[in-house]
């Protein structure tokens, strides 16, 4: 089993990275898994031109760090997304993540226009993980909803998320009284 851990926070080791490395950490322990770490603010990517290149072709015309990545976007069994709030939605470099996995998107609907079958939803799951500053009652909506189409596009079963407040500071939830016990927990049954 592939588990694919994508790093969306631009903060090197900050909340997020943290959360994930725990998820990650749960899911060693509880199954002998592969994993891939994907640090997107290592990535030179370009965001979506728009230009309907993937309608047509179900790839990206771009030539950028994607190109790697697709594969790994079809391969995993397994995939952790995690991001920081960045005004109420996840953050920029993420959302360009997100936006360039259309290409995936529009080679399913291509395969299916052309009689290929889908692959069982169940078969492949994904989880978000989120921290934000702030204690606003809807801080998660958009980035949940954002997470649940990005899923969805790539033929992911969405599994769900595991979102803390209140995680300003760079390693703030290292006091949190359960956050990176979840994520360790929750990585623990994601993958069995």
């Amino acid at each position: 089993m592939l588990l694919l851990a994508i790093y969306g926070s631009p903060r090197k080791n900050g909340n997020t990275d943290l959360m994930t490395d725990s998820f990650v950490e749960g899911a060693q322990s509880a199954a002998k898994i592969e994993v891939e770490r994907l640090y997107i603010r290592d990535l030179g990517i370009s965001g979506c031109l728009g230009c309907g290149y993937c309608d047509k072709h179900g790839v990206c015309a771009q030539k950028d760090d994607m190109r790697n990545v697709y594969p790994l976007l079809e391969k995993a069994d397994r995939i952790v997304m995690a991001s920081p709030i960045y005004f109420y939605g996840i953050s920029g470099q993420a959302k360009l993540f997100v936006d360039r996995s259309q290409a995936l998107f529009m080679r399913k609907q291509i395969n299916r226009a052309e009689g290929a079958a889908a692959s069982p939803a169940a078969a492949r799951k994904g989880f978000f993980l989120c921290a934000g500053a702030t204690r606003g009652k809807r801080l998660f909506d958009c980035p949940v909803l954002t997470a649940r189409y990005f899923f969805d596009a790539i033929d992911v079963a969405y599994e769900g998320e595991l979102c803390f407040r209140e995680l300003d500071e760079k390693g703030a939830v290292r006091n949190h009284p359960s956050a990176l016990d979840d994520c360790r927990r929750q990585g623990a049954v994601f993958v069995l």
